[in-house]
């Protein structure tokens, strides 16, 4: 498991709207249109600050919006969740790895990223690096001439993936692991090996693992040192951690962001990887209204109750129900979904879990077949203030989800909405309400109710809004 802290899922102001507007359309593309003037008597124009917006990378990682994770390595092989670095590299030595199925799986469920664990706590290294024996290179596999870094990276980029990598900070095999200005030495050289010898790396990924050293030592990992290197190196890169400083930690690893999820933070509570109480993880959970740094979360959780494959789990995949369920309140909560699928000690994603993701991919096309275009949008400011928008579907249907989303690159606005349908005898009904939208709100309408107006009330925002983007997606 990459982060064994305990994670259980856990004010904002009001501002003036007086400007602003959105466009809502069935297929994505968004325009600001300004509604009708406020009311008489109204304050004074509302000044709009300067709220924080994500960088190009940081949209692009958003957009992927589900990615695979590939805890592989010799805890494969010893049936261990965490190795403590005493493992002989001799076992490890998959009979037929095929790094080409892993990116397969992966394209057809639908991800667009792969994040491997080049390193994990017990120090084994998937590359032949200068900086350790206990590596690929001491091992029978290949001869001792293989790369599975450079492999996996390969693969993804054939199968239109971008790639990711995982480095352990803890590291159960290095000596000088708790001599912290060696171990900060010996790990930035580990970096510097997998920052320059593959290419584009579109995610680095940290925790905050963190155990003693030989004889009881504690390591100080050097953070800033660390992500300067990452900046440096692989400038278009995003690096996830509790602290970011890019992409920050959801609080768990059981697939669930927060409701609400701002993808902004204040800075001053989670600095650094690994830090722990209850004012962090509603930070991690939920971010902040008013928070001065752009940190998206990304939801980590796995297929199976382990992190690393083990045969007696074969049975305990997770269900195409508990996929969807957790895609909702990750993809469909403002965060990215990032799922572990471990490869089996034969170097393949075994077939109970290849078989499941092609079934939840399924499921999701199933579920978002047939999208429903509203007609004629009309929007107009309303006391309170508010921004509402009213259309007409081009005949009754049945909205099964709908799914909200802001323009991120201009930040992220809408702190509560209402979405209600008129079923034509001109009676409204809650459809769906909630807090947060950010780059993606996904909303199950339950019970279901044929409708053939729409009204969409935008009842609270932390600025002037920017374009909000309506789908509708009739239930299957």
């Amino acid at each position: 498991m990459t982060d064994h802290r305990d994670g259980a899922p856990l004010t904002r102001r009001q501002f003036t709207l007086l400007t602003g507007g959105a466009l809502v359309t069935a297929r994505g593309a968004s325009a600001l249109m300004p509604p009708a003037a406020g009311p008489a008597g109204a304050a004074a124009p509302h000044v709009v600050r300067d709220r924080p917006r994500p960088t190009p990378a940081q949209v692009a990682w958003q957009r992927d919006e589900f990615a695979l994770f590939l805890h592989f390595g010799v805890n494969t092989f010893t049936d261990r969740e965490w190795g403590d670095g005493r493992e002989d590299p001799a076992i490890f030595n998959p009979a037929a790895l095929d790094v080409r199925q892993w990116a397969r799986v992966a394209r057809d469920a639908g991800a667009r990223c792969l994040i491997l664990t080049a390193k994990h706590h017990d120090g084994f290294c998937l590359w032949p690096t200068r900086t350790s024996r206990h590596s690929v290179a001491s091992s029978p596999w290949k001869s001792g001439r293989g790369d599975l870094v450079r492999e996996c990276v390969d693969a993804a980029r054939e199968f239109g993936l971008r790639a990711g990598l995982y480095c352990s900070p803890w590291d159960r095999n290095a000596p000088v692991y708790g001599d912290s200005p060696r171990y900060n030495d010996l790990y930035i050289a580990q970096l510097t090996e997998l920052l320059t010898q593959y290419g584009d790396i579109a995610e680095v990924w940290f925790d905050g693992a963190n155990g003693e050293g030989p004889n009881g030592r504690k390591q100080v990992y050097d953070w800033p040192r660390i992500w300067g290197t990452v900046r440096r190196l692989q400038p278009n890169a995003v690096m996830f951690s509790d602290a970011g400083p890019d992409v920050r930690w959801i609080g768990n690893e059981t697939g669930s962001a927060g409701d609400p999820n701002w993808s902004t933070v204040n800075p001053a509570i989670v600095t650094a990887p690994g830090v722990d109480g209850p004012e962090i993880i509603r930070s991690l959970q939920h971010g902040d209204p008013d928070g001065t740094v752009w940190r998206p979360g990304e939801t980590d959780v796995s297929i199976r109750p382990g992190w690393f494959y083990h045969a007696a789990e074969d049975a305990k995949v997770k269900s195409v129900v508990a996929l969807m369920s957790i895609w909702f309140s990750s993809v469909g909560r403002n965060s990215k979904l990032l799922l572990n699928v471990p490869p089996n000690r034969d170097g393949l994603i075994a077939d109970a879990d290849a078989q499941r993701l092609r079934e939840f991919r399924v499921a999701r096309d199933a579920m978002f077949a047939r999208e429903l275009s509203p007609v004629d949008w009309r929007w107009r400011a309303t006391p309170g203030p508010r921004l509402e928008g009213m259309a007409t579907l081009a005949a009754p249907a049945t909205v099964g989800v709908v799914r909200l989303g802001e323009s991120i690159e201009q930040g992220q606005q809408v702190a509560r909405y209402r979405l209600e349908g008129d079923s034509g005898n001109g009676e409204w009904r809650t459809l769906a309400a909630g807090q947060t939208i950010g780059y993606c709100k996904l909303d199950r309408i339950d019970p279901l109710v044929a409708v053939s107006r729409l009204r969409l009330t935008i009842d609270d925002i932390v600025d002037q809004i920017s374009p909000v983007t309506v789908r509708l997606f009739a239930a299957p």
